[in-house]
């Protein structure tokens, strides 16, 4: 066993077992207290809830609440291994809502036979919550239970393997192709990978500005393209009449680079054939599609980002989803709109241009200055500007596409 092994299962075990626990928010010392806390004071609030569901709002957490919901048919990069070994990944992200954010998170295993089984568990239980965050499920069903859960439930629904990769790497890709003198209206994508993040990236990307003619995508079979006739409706938008048929014909020229697949999938002999300046994203966990060290003994001249926090430019989930839902949050809103993730990737984007301050500089020990540039595309996770730049530009966006029911907009720098 490795030292990070054992290290890594220690810190899951030691002292508690867990990575969370629930906490009083009101005082229970005196005889009082339990009078007010259930019977009978708790009667009050059930009453001025069942006279106007909103009141939720304000006698109980609901209004700080997601439910961090998955069903284990694709964690992390391991895989299909069912709902109860999803548990420590989803009790992780109920750690970075409470880190980052300061949401309250749950995290729910579900056990079903169908896709619709699973829909209609989530729905039942949604009024519980303010909000829910879907984790690792497979694609192509993760894109119908999204689309069905948004439609069915009045709070926030958000599939972070989707929008949330989606919107750190387009956050980031606008960045570097500044920084490279591209224009993402004329640059060539290629997409290596075919699952939930990589559509949802590719289509947020096309939002920003990207031409989908200019865009191939490869699955397990090669390019995806307009002769194929074993593509699902999720594949066939990227679906591009072309007689290239392999990574190496599609790479060939490309301005861009975007993994997300699977460990040493793109070699240098790829690598070389592309445009000047490329950008190359290889966000495969833990291992990426190309190594930083072959890469950049290669080209001197890319910029690259990967999904390991030991490498610059680290293309991490946890730079949005906890703030996306505290603006969603904080305005009540219905939904998580295209308006709103494009205002976060805005938002992101314009933070790592913005000088560094001595706080972020002493969370990363070795790590002497930090300023825009190649090595500097996207912020650091524990940069403290995330929560009020992120959370109030989607809290805004919520309010001007018309899916808040609030209008007013909290001070974060007080939080």
């Amino acid at each position: 066993m490795t030292d990070f092994r054992q290290r890594a299962l220690d810190y899951h075990e030691f002292p508690v077992p867990g990575k969370t626990a629930v906490t009083l928010t009101k005082p229970a010392e005196s005889s009082m207290d339990l009078a007010l806390a259930y019977s009978p004071g708790v009667a009050e609030p059930v009453r001025e809830i069942a006279d106007n569901a909103d009141n939720a709002y304000r006698f109980t957490n609901k209004g700080n609440t997601v439910a961090v919901i998955s069903n284990g048919t694709a964690i992390l990069g391991l895989g299909n291994l069912g709902p109860l070994a999803s548990k420590p990944v989803m009790e992780g992200k109920a750690l970075l809502f409470k880190r980052f954010a300061n949401i309250d998170a749950t995290d729910i295993q579900v056990k079903h036979r169908t896709t619709e089984d699973f829909i209609n568990t989530v729905e039942s239980i949604a009024d519980t919550f303010g909000g829910i965050n879907l984790e690792d499920i497979k694609a192509p069903e993760c894109f119908e239970i999204e689309r069905e859960l948004i439609a069915r439930c009045d709070i926030p629904v958000f599939h972070d393997d989707q929008h949330g990769t989606a919107i750190v790497t387009a956050a980031g890709m606008l960045n570097a192709l500044e920084i490279q003198g591209k224009n993402i209206a004329e640059a060539s994508f290629v997409c290596l990978g075919a699952g939930a993040a990589a559509i949802a990236c590719m289509s947020l990307l096309i939002k920003c500005g990207a031409k989908r003619e200019n865009i191939y995508m490869l699955d397990r079979q090669g390019v995806i393209h307009s002769d194929r006739d074993d593509l699902n409706e999720y594949k066939a938008l990227f679906a591009t009449p072309t007689d290239k048929r392999t990574l190496r014909d599609a790479i060939a020229g490309a301005d861009v680079f975007l993994g997300l697949s699977g460990a040493n999938l793109l070699g240098a002999e790829e690598l070389a054939l592309m445009a000047d300046k490329p950008v190359i994203f290889a966000c495969s966990n833990p291992d990426p599609e190309i190594s930083p060290a072959i890469a950049h003994a290669t080209r001197q001249d890319l910029i690259m980002g990967t999904g390991r926090s030991d490498y610059p430019n680290q293309v991490n989930n946890v730079l949005c989803f906890p703030f996306i839902f505290r603006g969603a949050l904080d305005v009540r809103a219905s939904e998580i709109n295209d308006a709103m993730k494009l205002a976060a990737v805005q938002a992101l984007a314009e933070l790592a241009k913005e000088e560094v301050p001595a706080s972020v500089l002493a969370a990363y020990p070795g790590i002497d200055s930090l300023s825009f540039g190649a090595d500097y595309v996207l912020p650091k996770p524990m940069d403290p500007r995330l929560l009020p730049r992120i959370a109030s530009a989607v809290a805004q966006a919520a309010i001007d596409s018309g899916v808040a029911q609030l209008s007013t907009i909290p001070d974060y720098t007080q939080r």
